[in-house]
């Protein structure tokens, strides 16, 4: 993976971009000491900038050629909305062409420890009907080194809000974007998060989300194999799958999960397996019982049980509007929320419970400010092409994305919900190591 931007056509070669690439690679670019290399790497994450002079620790030839070599380019903060009802905080940060993207800061099972949700392409092609962004369509793909600011800004930003020793804990790729349709960048960007001279987040705190590309998940098994796999179905039953997910037409399930199996045994790592409640849509005993058949079988045939989450249907366009145009909505009207949430989740649960499989209620926050899963998306005037064409959406290019990739109060919502049994945690492992 070639982590410099490929924006400087002026330039003959790209500058490469400092806070996405990793000592070893600083090293051989610039022909210095993997030590400084490791020193400077630290300075572009800990500061955001490099030091118009050597430090001491760093050689000062080490630091020119860096210098020289490389940028450090930023993200453009243009919003931050903390919730009134829980402790996520929303971010929309604008890019060098002008399109924006949308993070969110999660709040860990333990005090002081948080998870960044971020982005990983601007929009998305996948079209699944029950998430905001996949009403953009698909813009761009992010750099990686755009992913890995959107988690050094959350880091600063928690230190100048939070303090006290806050620190991002763990990374969850379920933002704006399939990230394995863009996977060279999003596992560039994994490595650079992991890295201790940078980040330093323990690769097993890193989850990525997909829809279902199996090429995707079997090279983060044999590239990135501490990460752990989070899987978007739906609905288990094909038809009905492939209306609400259009992926399932290029990768049918039963080709992903025999992905996901071949990454559980070769990881070590249980899937997490997401089921976004539809009323009406996915939400009956019958659909339940297909569910846990599934996962019986799964376990069954791969020595791994999945880890099921069931996630409260979170609302992504307005009850009264008309229904959206095939070519997207015009205006600045918000569309028509397709879907409503479910009230048979402990009903689901139960029939789960009584064929054998277990099952969490993902605390899904932030929903007052629109960070809440499945929510996230810029208006349309902010979620521009370069040069001004909106990013229209594209039902059907689900093969088209994996070709392009070949201080709130902490008792409020999420202490009430914890007193009903319901495990709180938005990130997908359900745990804080």
């Amino acid at each position: 993976m070639d982590p410099r931007p490929t924006s400087s056509s002026d330039e003959r070669r790209p500058r490469l971009a400092l806070q996405a690439v990793l000592p070893e690679e600083l090293a051989g670019a610039c022909g210095i000491d993997l030590t400084d290399a490791r020193r400077i790497v630290s300075l572009a994450h800990r500061l955001g900038e490099l030091p118009p002079r050597a430090p001491a620790t760093v050689r000062r030839a080490a630091l020119e050629a860096a210098r020289s070599a490389g940028e450090i380019r930023t993200l453009t903060l243009v919003e931050r909305r903390a919730s009134a009802e829980d402790p996520f905080v929303k971010y929309a940060f604008r890019l060098d062409d002008g399109a924006a993207i949308e993070s969110v800061r999660i709040p860990l099972e333990r005090p002081g420890r948080y998870s960044a949700c971020v982005s990983s392409q601007v929009g998305c092609a996948l079209a699944c009907a029950f998430c905001a962004t996949g009403r953009m369509g698909l813009t761009r793909n992010l750099e990686a080194w755009e992913i890995v600011e959107q988690v050094r800004l959350i880091r600063r930003d928690l230190g100048a809000t939070v303090g006290g020793g806050a620190r991002v804990h763990g990374v969850l790729f379920q933002g704006m974007g399939e990230p394995l349709a863009n996977a060279d960048r999003v596992i560039q960007a994994i490595r650079v998060l992991s890295e201790p001279s940078a980040q330093a987040i323990d690769m097993r705190n890193i989850t990525v989300c997909t829809a279902g590309l199996p090429s995707g998940i079997r090279r983060l098994a044999a590239e990135v194999p501490g990460v752990r796999l989070g899987l978007s179905l739906g609905s288990v039953r094909p038809g009905r799958r492939r209306h609400l997910m259009p992926i399932d037409g290029a990768h049918p399930l039963d080709e992903v999960l025999a992905a996901a199996g071949e990454h559980a045994r070769a990881t070590g790592h249980a899937p997490m397996w997401a089921y976004t409640l539809l009323a009406g849509q996915n939400d009956a005993d019958e659909d339940a019982a297909s569910l846990a058949a599934l996962a019986r079988g799964f376990a069954a045939q791969h020595g791994i049980s999945p880890r099921l989450s069931l996630i409260p249907y979170n609302a992504i366009g307005a009850a009264d509007a008309p229904p959206p145009s095939p070519g997207g909505a015009e205006g600045g009207a918000a569309p028509a929320d397709p879907f409503a949430r479910s009230a048979r989740l402990e009903a689901f649960r139960a029939v789960l419970s009584a064929a054998g499989v277990g099952s969490i209620v993902r605390y899904s926050g932030g929903g007052d400010v629109g960070a809440a899963c499945g929510q996230l998306a810029r208006p349309p005037a902010e979620a521009q092409r370069p040069g001004g064409r909106r990013a229209s959406p594209r039902p059907g290019a689900a093969a088209e994305a994996e070709a392009e990739a070949a201080a709130r109060n902490a008792s409020s919502r999420a202490e009430r919900a914890a007193a009903a049994g319901v495990r709180v945690a938005m990130d997908p492992r359900s745990r804080a190591r």
